[in-house]
């Protein structure tokens, strides 16, 4: 820092500027020019800024973090603007990283306090809206300095990251920056002092070069003031700043909206679309960041002022902001962006970033003041009807994206919690007292005949012109409410759309649909619970040493749950009840209904308490899947229990058998079952005790127990039916192995020899297989 501070105050003074500025050792001739002017004219390519340029850069590589931030903290205090301005695109590159990825910048998306405390801390310091970052842009723009940077070149936030990113360095420099500009109390602070005299001055606005006509489309700098020759906007002072708000907000916009134009929009649906544009989750949560935020500074707003701006003009442009905010800079873009991600979103949980986002800025009233003084009751509170206003303005934010929300969640696993938890969220939202009365009432509005008001013919619905500042030319409330939302349905879906109402038939049979499927996701569940209880539930003893085969189709596949278990089950069956509760209390279904849909539907169990399979017929050649049938299947909503029907002996050898003892196994018992077959079926006939033992170790249960459902199956099995039989494939197991090497060193540590552990294992089993042929002879009775 001392050698830095050195070489810059020789060459900012005067008296050593001619003798040791243009030095020899700075150049690789030895030329000496006695002064800047005529250095000026010999070398026209290097003034006195590149050798600050250079400095910095060659500190850059030689320097470490911290040395570096302080010398740059030095050098914004100490230069005037004309030698700053040369060195504001390499410094903007350097932490931001360039174009060409040759710099990578200080990769603040992966700076993280309690990973680089240090850096964290210096970097957040020199970023900081008061920082010295943002005292260098106000020195040039006080100077009235332009940096040309084409918003083409604007990077969403690619990729994903391991770490929290509420942490990082980039989301809480944004909050920031939000919290500074767009100021939910009080007004927007002043810009800091560049200088020991007091506040850098702000210069008379100025009409803009090129208007913001249609944001997005044609692009001025984003340092550059927006104010216009007004005399009401020039008595305020505030206006004076207010600019700066305003193109904070633009940039944040042009940075992660800047895809959803209208006219970039639809290029990118356009079947030749060279690329095609995916968000990533980090990009959707940096949004909905932004969005919360704004509604925080749009309510700030108080009802008197609400209602002041819309009928006069004597209100402050801080006031004026917070009430076109929104409308004016984000709605469009932000529409267009929800139904790139509804439509192009993957169809898992990973949509839950997607949908938070959406439900943010759908509850404006979540994030206004007066929040705070509501009793936090376990019901849902009453939307207030001040809001009123926002949801007519924003219809198709509600009724259109929610359709898209149906037909996503009527494609979705609901037996999975994750994607339960969504329908939940949405359910629960929109189900919000007062709430579905105020879309209602939006719909009425759009859908109320243009003919029965004269004064409204011929008006063209299209949106408010764009131009250079909000404060020159918002025009006028309209007061025509119908008027109003049938401008916002139009200006984004266009003249010629064809709007389907959320209360109409056409949702409510969607919303039905769903109804269902939440009715079979909740049997489904329990089905998946219960079948994978009585599979553990229903092993033999033996089965846990090893002595008896797994069965690998007894339970559910995953399903895409966490973890199947009793946890998600309820889980599960909580979000879906509950979601099933509010659809029913928006769109008024009866549970008459519900139970007839449910009982078409086929979601009743049979008379065993297990659920049904898919629906089907059946064919000649066994069952046919119904159109019904593979919806439920694609679904996850039913399913066939497929098990090996065939010869048990000539299954597939398994990973957990020795294929080698397995076949030599085989060759010997069916040389046994050969030789004495005919002794072993006059054993299995005998009605006495000996007859049931022989039977329960020679009679293979096989197909003739089974609930066969093809009439294919059924006559297989019946042309196959198979006498008693010897099998020895139970030895070949790797698990049978290593139980009875466990049973003899258990043995040898009690001091029991081989012979005796034998039959000692010969006699426990013998005891095992008489209880076994007692309850199964006693089960037959039974059933009897």
């Amino acid at each position: 820092m001392t050698t830095f501070r050195r070489r810059v105050a020789e060459w900012r003074s005067p008296s050593l500027r001619q003798a040791t500025l243009w030095a020899p050792q700075w150049f690789p001739k030895t030329a000496v020019v006695s002064g800047p002017q005529e250095a000026a004219m010999a070398f026209p390519h290097l003034q006195q800024p590149s050798f600050l340029l250079a400095s910095l850069k060659a500190d850059s590589i030689n320097k470490p973090f911290a040395q570096r931030c302080q010398d740059l903290v030095k050098v914004i205090e100490d230069f005037p603007a004309k030698e700053l301005h040369t060195i504001f695109p390499w410094l903007v590159e350097s932490i931001f990283g360039s174009l060409d990825g040759v710099l990578v910048g200080w990769n603040l998306r992966s700076l993280h306090g309690r990973m680089s405390p240090v850096e964290y801390s210096i970097a957040m310091e020199f970023l900081d809206p008061g920082g010295p970052m943002m005292k260098l842009v106000y020195k040039l723009q006080a100077e009235d300095y332009k940096f040309d940077f084409p918003v083409t070149y604007l990077p969403p936030l690619p990729g994903t990251l391991h770490i929290r990113t509420s942490d990082c360095a980039y989301f809480i420099l944004v909050d920031r920056y939000l919290s500074w500009f767009l100021p939910t109390e009080g007004s927007v602070l002043p810009p800091l002092s560049s200088s020991p005299g007091g506040p850098s001055p702000s210069p008379a606005p100025r009409t803009p070069a090129m208007p913001f006509a249609s944001y997005g489309l044609h692009h001025t700098s984003l340092l550059k003031r927006h104010i216009s020759h007004q005399t009401s906007v020039n008595a305020d002072p505030a206006s004076h700043e207010i600019w700066r708000s305003e193109t904070l907000l633009q940039v944040f916009v042009e940075m992660w909206l800047h895809h959803y134009s209208l006219e970039m929009y639809q290029k990118m649906q356009s079947p030749h679309a060279k690329e095609s544009f995916t968000p990533s989750e980090e990009h959707v949560l940096v949004v909905r960041l932004l969005l919360k935020h704004l509604h925080a500074f749009s309510g700030s707003l108080k009802p008197e002022q609400v209602s002041a701006s819309a009928h006069s003009h004597a209100t402050s442009p801080l006031e004026e902001f917070k009430r076109a905010a929104v409308p004016r800079f984000v709605q469009q873009k932000l529409y267009l962006f929800l139904q790139h991600c509804f439509g192009h979103w993957p169809l898992d949980a990973s949509f839950r970033a997607v949908l938070e986002m959406w439900l943010s800025y759908l509850q404006p009233w979540r994030y206004a003041p007066e929040k705070q003084a509501q009793s936090s009751a376990c019901q849902p509170r009453c939307v207030s009807d001040r809001w009123a206003p926002f949801v007519q303005e924003n219809l198709l934010m509600y009724t259109k994206l929610f359709v898209g929300f149906l037909s996503r969640a009527l494609r979705t696993d609901l037996v999975s919690p994750k994607n339960a938890l969504m329908v939940f969220r949405v359910a629960k939202v929109f189900a919000q007292p007062n709430l579905a009365e105020m879309i209602q009432k939006g719909e009425q509005l759009f859908l109320e005949p243009e003919l029965v008001i004269p004064h409204r013919q011929h008006r063209l619905f299209t949106a408010p012109p764009f131009t250079g500042s909000f404060l020159s030319s918002w025009p006028p409330a309209v007061t025509d409410t119908s008027f109003k939302v049938k401008s916002h349905v139009y200006s984004l879906e266009g003249q010629d759309c064809k709007y389907t109402p959320m209360f109409g038939p056409e949702v409510r049979t969607l919303v039905l649909r769903l109804a269902q499927l939440i009715t079979q996701a909740k049997q489904t569940a329990k089905s998946i619970s219960d079948q994978c209880g009585e599979s553990t539930a229903g092993r033999p003893f033996l089965s846990w040493l090893g002595f008896c085969s797994t069965d690998t189709n007894g339970c559910y596949p995953a399903n895409d749950l966490d973890e199947m278990g009793q946890d998600s089950v309820r889980k599960t069956d909580e979000y879906l009840e509950k979601a099933l509760e509010y659809l029913c209390q928006m769109f008024r279904l009866s549970e008459a209904q519900l139970a007839q849909l449910t009982l078409a539907m086929g979601t009743t169990r049979d008379e065993n308490g297990k659920k049904q399979l898919p629906d089907c017929i059946v064919g000649e050649d066994g069952l046919i899947l119904t159109p019904l049938g593979r919806y439920q299947i694609i679904n996850g909503l039913r399913r066939f229990d497929i098990e090996y029907q065939g010869d048990s002996e000539l299954q597939p050898i398994r990973s957990y058998e020795i294929a080698s003892l397995v076949r030599m196994l085989f060759r010997l018992s069916s040389a046994i079952n050969h030789r004495f077959a005919g002794q072993m079926a006059a054993l299995c006939s005998r009605a006495d005790f000996l007859g049931s033992f022989c039977r329960y170790h020679l009679m293979e249960p096989g197909l003739t127990g089974r609930h066969l459902l093809s009439p294919v199956a059924r006559g297989y099995a019946a042309s196959r039916a198979r006498g008693p039989r010897l099998s020895l494939r139970l030895l070949g197991s790797y698990r049978t192995l290593l139980s009875l090497l466990l049973a003899f060193v258990v043995a040898s540590l009690f001091h029991i020899g081989p012979l005796p552990c034998v039959l000692l294992l010969v006699l426990g089993y013998l005891l095992y297989a008489v209880a076994m042929t007692l309850l199964t002879e006693r089960s037959k009775l039974h059933q009897l």
